[in-house]
This record gives C-alpha cells, structure tokens and sequence, in this order.
C-alpha cells in the first residue's frame, strides 16, 4: 500500500531553562507509517506526548532527531530541519491540522476565514464560497452568523468554524487534536461524517481522540504512545 506519511526514529525534549537547561524527553524513538484511506488514533496517558507528536509533524515543534516525511506534490519531502518556506508549502498543498483552538485575524467574516485556504490554492472566490457555505451549513452555523467575525462565536460555534476552514482544501493528510471538543451530540456525528467521508476519500488521518465513541467510528488503526521511559 502506498504512504504520504512515515515517521522514523523521531526524538523531542524539551528544554527547561529556567531549570538548568534540564532536558525532559517527550517522544522516543517514535516510528510509524500512515497510508491513504486510514486513520491512525494516537492513544495513551496524558502528558505522553500525543499532542507533541501531532505539532512536530506539522512543524510547530522542531525535533531533536529522527524523521518525517511526507508525500509532497509528486515529491518525498523531509519535514526535520526543513525551511521555513517548505514547510509553509506543505501546510498550503498537503498537510491540514485541526487543533481545539481558532486562531484568526480580527474582525474578518466567518465565512472569508473558511474560504481562505481554498483561496490560496487558487479556486475563485465563488467557488471557496460555495463550499464554505456548504460546510457551515452541514456543521450548524446559521447564515446570519457568515458575516460576524468568529471570535464573538461559543466555543463550539469556534470549533466547528475550525473544522470547515481545515476540511474545505482537501487536504491528503490531516492531523486533528480532539477535532470534536466542545461539541454537542448532533454537532459531533456532523464532525464524524465529515471526516469519515475525507478518510475514504482517500486523506491520511493521525488525530487524538479522547472521546472512545469518536475515535471507534474513524480509527481504522490504534498508536501508543507512551511516557518515555515506560515499559512497552
């Protein structure tokens, strides 16, 4: 089966300054390898260092060492010790990441921060409207709310704004931290759909899903990570 995603050898601490410069390790020897069509859910104890994993594979933690590389274009891309700029460009084409927070700019309309990523990869502005208009409406946001800024939104309102801006592009892999916090029952099987129709269109799934319901109605495949220095 052909990968988009392989993880190799990968090492990350972190370091404490304040404390002597005491190196605490997070992730070792992490290795893993995600094809097309699957959903790979991260599982195991709090502060083992799942969503550490998650932010070094898009970027925002620099390991220490090991690998990760992931299918670019038409091209095998090494994500440790990338420019800046190639990392940007995956996050543009190929990677999308739903975390549990929104950060936007403010005071622009809901409905241009769902339709940006589309924008930038090219379609025209009717056509990233229509379809952000289309996720909106499948995950609940009424129409009176596109043109208010989504900082004034509820939490969950805010969630399900992140999760249309990280679905609209299509993204071949996508990284998702607890894609369905703060979200009500209704609002959470709308979640499941969406995603579960991106697996089997073929996008590359890793997430954290610490609600068991979520996580046995998308994971076709289980990783444990464990606190390093825990016994396998």
């Amino acid at each position: 089966m052909p990968l988009v995603l392989r993880v190799q050898a990968l090492n990350k601490s972190f370091i404490m300054h304040a404390q002597g410069d005491l190196s605490l390790p997070v992730l070792r020897d992490v290795a893993l390898d995600v094809a097309p069509g699957e959903c790979l859910a991260l599982v195991g104890p709090s502060g083992a260092g799942k969503s550490t994993l998650l932010r070094s594979l898009f970027g925002n933690y620099r390991p220490q060492s090991g690998s990760i590389r992931v299918r670019h274009r038409t091209n095998w891309v090494e994500l440790v010790g990338a420019e800046p700029r190639v990392t940007l460009d995956v996050r543009r084409h190929t990677m999308g990441f739903v975390s549990q927070f929104l950060r936007v700019i403010p005071r622009v309309a809901t409905i241009d921060v769902v339709a940006e990523p589309m924008l930038r990869l090219g379609a025209s502005p009717e056509e990233a409207r229509r379809r952000a208009e289309f996720l909106l409406g499948i995950l609940g946001i009424p129409d009176r709310l596109w043109s208010l800024p989504p900082a004034t939104f509820s939490g969950g309102e805010q969630q399900r704004v992140n999760i249309a801006r990280s679905l609209i592009a299509e993204y071949p892999v996508l990284l998702l931290d607890e894609p369905t916090a703060s979200l009500d029952a209704a609002n959470r099987d709308s979640v499941i759909d969406l995603i579960r129709a991106r697996r089997k269109a073929g996008a590359a799934i890793v997430g954290i899903f610490h609600d068991v319901a979520v996580r046995d109605a998308l994971a076709t495949r289980l990783y444990p990570v464990d606190l390093p220095g825990a016994p396998a």
